[in-house]
């Protein structure tokens, strides 16, 4: 079979491999493209195989604003050297800007950046900075007004943790202070109609089976029940919450004093959710090092 450059391309874009191992690789396996991953994997000349193990917890949230719509995403390093990196960070940045067109995170890792993949483009990272790194998520919120903030900003636009905030009506700069207010006080839901429901009815069976060690009666309980729920949803929805700017004015309140409604919010913190292996410093130079 022909080894044709098409046909070594997509083994390097697969692999991360050399072009010349990845036309030796073609050759010895006659073109068959699954024989010749893994006679690579065999010869440790996958670098994004061998990487690809590693867990991948640290990384950078980007975010991008286009009018009225908005965007977060978020791409994991196994390392905050490589989240330091100024090539990571230009790669991450391309990514966020992909995902304004973009409708979901498959559609993202199809998209074209500077005529290549996204998914061809972060193989090709993970074989030239020699870390895992993974597009993990995106999320996008859409409004009159959008406002992004990033909290502790590793460069423009991208930090640990990018918060997007939709409006309806005319942001007076409110915007900005909610945002400011959902990364601190990091609200689980947008109001009680979008919390899970499973959440809502875990925390009343808490709290029930709380009341019940009183030994009150069953009715002094209910009233117990009801005045606790309430205090819970107020501390968990961003629109219950007390305004961090104004404490006395809950988040909605203020928002309409303002003359807008918040209609959406994404918060997307670095890692969250993944279970990272500790290692000392030390471990993670000399990793790095030898990567």
């Amino acid at each position: 079979m022909a080894i044709t450059a098409a046909l070594v391309k997509k083994l390097r874009d697969s692999t991360g491999a050399g072009m010349m191992d990845a036309k030796k690789a073609l050759t010895e396996t006659n073109g068959d493209m699954e024989a010749a991953v893994d006679w690579l994997r065999t010869k440790g000349l996958s670098k994004a195989a061998k990487k690809s193990g590693r867990t991948a917890a640290e990384g950078l949230v980007s975010v991008a604003v286009d009018g009225g719509n908005a965007v977060a995403v978020e791409v994991n390093s196994e390392t905050d050297f490589v989240a330091k990196n100024a090539e990571f960070q230009a790669m991450v940045a391309s990514f966020a800007q992909a995902a304004l067109t973009a409708d979901d995170l498959d559609a993202l890792k199809a998209a074209a950046v500077d005529g290549k993949s996204v998914e061809a483009t972060l193989t090709d990272k993970i074989a030239t900075i020699g870390e895992n790194m993974t597009l993990r998520r995106m999320a996008k919120v859409s409004g009159d007004a959008v406002v992004s903030y990033v909290h502790n900003a590793a460069a423009d636009g991208m930090g640990k943790i990018g918060v997007l905030v939709a409006l309806k009506g005319t942001d007076s700069g409110i915007g900005k202070q909610i945002a400011m207010h959902i990364a601190a006080a990091n609200p689980a839901s947008l109001s009680e109609a979008d919390l899970d429901p499973a959440v809502v009815e875990k925390e009343r069976q808490v709290q029930i089976d709380i009341a019940r060690e009183s030994g009150k009666p069953e009715q002094v309980i209910e009233k117990m029940i009801v005045g606790r729920m309430k205090k819970f949803l107020s501390e968990v929805t961003l629109l219950g919450q007390a305004f961090v700017v104004n404490p006395d004015l809950t988040v909605a309140e203020a928002a309409k004093e303002a003359g807008v409604e918040v209609t959406g919010f994404v918060r997307m913190e670095v890692g969250e959710g993944i279970e990272k292996v500790e290692e000392d410093f030390a471990a993670e130079v000399a990793k790095t090092m030898n990567a």
